[in-house]
């Protein structure tokens, strides 16, 4: 999407979240951050026809084979290990999805939190939606993925699950994303508008539901384009909005992370890369070309500054209770439908436009991100109006700052954006 300490308003010491959080010896919140067993599932349906049902959560995974009580052939045997090996990966990779309940350390659930995963019906269209938090009563924040149709939330819990001590978290699956793929899903209701009357009734179900008079949107890479353009529309209902790998001019911003992947690889004298490259020039014209210089983005190191990749993503999200294999496979047919769909419209997009802004707004940006230039998205802020605007840089990031740099990451959100959750205009002191 070096050097010291993360941005330019905390230069000095590297700061680290347990300076600014102490661990309790509670369980409170530790054991609503570790994987492990729950007590609720949300179980996939996609072998429901098997003659094996596939375990609840706590249950063994091994299923049982009643008999008559005759000794068995060493090929029903063979076949019995060879079904109950299957039915055990099947469990583990697409049933028994949950999230842990928040508990004190006796293990009883923590009064006013909340863990749930949930879908709703926005827009007409099933959706889902992972919505935790250790206090309801805190502020809350909306989650706006990247893509589109990459699902981020699996991540957010893997790396940044800190937030949920600050936050009430709402990890929103948009429309054509993760579980709120569907196939009958119509192309025609894939639009940037139609996503914008999405998020209003996320926002509103929320605001509602938890008596909030505003939310935060938390927005990454594609999601900036429906953040900034509902704080822009929608003040009233919006107590901040950070843009991480912030998109401004995306035809400007395509151009310039070309040119810097041909630049790279003619300078590291990548034959491949370069022939790869030249054969789209002057730049992506579809959907297959877009991935393909990614990728090479990707591989030298606009997306990932150091000691991350997608595959090290994949893994990190399946770790998680909430995550299987079948979230894998929407997530694949989810993010192509989404990007077939969206890119006419995406690849026109210009948000410089939106310049004046009623709420406060931060960036946060890596330092070396060139998947969405981060030279632009800071010549963007540069132009903007805001009560409280403020840039915060990572300094050992690309376009991913909240897995690259979690702890960073958490601490931003907790010294910078928390106190302007009240409604306040003005920006918070650095620390």
């Amino acid at each position: 999407m070096a050097g010291q300490g993360w941005g330019n308003r905390f230069q000095g010491s590297p700061l680290r979240v347990e300076d600014h959080m102490k661990r309790t010896a509670s369980a409170s919140w530790r054991g609503g951050f570790k994987k492990g067993e729950g007590v609720s599932s949300s179980r996939s349906g996609v072998f429901a026809d098997t003659p094996y049902r596939l375990p609840s959560c706590g249950e063994p995974r091994i299923p049982a084979f009643s008999g008559d009580g005759s000794i068995m052939t060493a090929r029903s045997m063979l076949g019995a290990l060879i079904v109950s090996v299957i039915v055990f990966l099947l469990a583990g990779a697409t049933g028994c999805t949950h999230t842990r309940p928040f508990t004190d350390a006796a293990g009883r659930p923590v009064p006013d939190s909340i863990a749930a995963m949930e879908t709703w019906m926005v827009g007409n269209s099933p959706q889902s939606l992972w919505i935790r938090g250790l206090d309801v009563r805190q502020p809350a924040v909306i989650l706006l993925h990247g893509g589109p149709g990459t699902s981020e939330s699996g991540l957010f819990r893997h790396y940044d699950a800190d937030l949920e001590r600050h936050f009430l978290m709402v990890y929103w699956e948009q429309r054509g994303a993760g579980r709120s793929y569907h196939s009958a899903l119509p192309r025609d209701s894939m639009t940037i508008e139609q996503f914008e009357r999405d998020l209003d009734e996320v926002v509103d179900r929320v605001r509602q539901r938890f008596g909030k008079d505003r939310v935060i949107l938390l927005a990454h890479s594609w999601g900036t384009v429906l953040g900034t353009i509902y704080a822009y529309r929608h003040p009233e209902k919006v107590a901040a909005y950070i843009g991480i790998g912030q998109i401004a001019d995306f035809a400007e911003g395509e151009r310039l992370s070309y040119d810097w992947a041909l630049s790279e690889a003619v300078r590291r004298r990548h034959s491949r890369a370069s022939a790869d490259l030249d054969a789209m020039r002057p730049g992506p014209r579809s959907v297959d070309e877009e991935l393909r210089k990614g990728r090479w983005v990707e591989a030298f190191g606009g997306v990932f500054h150091r000691n991350l990749s997608t595959g090290t993503l994949i893994r990190a999200a399946l770790s998680t209770d909430e995550v299987n294999l079948v979230d894998l496979w929407k997530f694949g047919r989810g993010n192509r439908f989404s990007l077939e769909n969206l890119r006419p419209q995406y690849s026109k997009v210009d948000l410089t436009r939106y310049r004046s802004f009623a709420v406060p707004v931060l960036f946060f940006l890596g330092r070396y991100d060139w998947q969405t230039p981060a030279v632009l998205a800071e010549r963007y802020f540069e132009t903007l109006t805001a009560p409280c605007k403020r840039l915060v840089w990572f300094e050992r990031s690309a376009h991913n700052p909240p897995f690259e740099e979690p702890e960073a990451f958490v601490h931003a959100m907790a010294t910078e954006v928390l106190p302007l959750a009240d409604g306040s205009k003005t920006c918070p002191r650095s620390s």
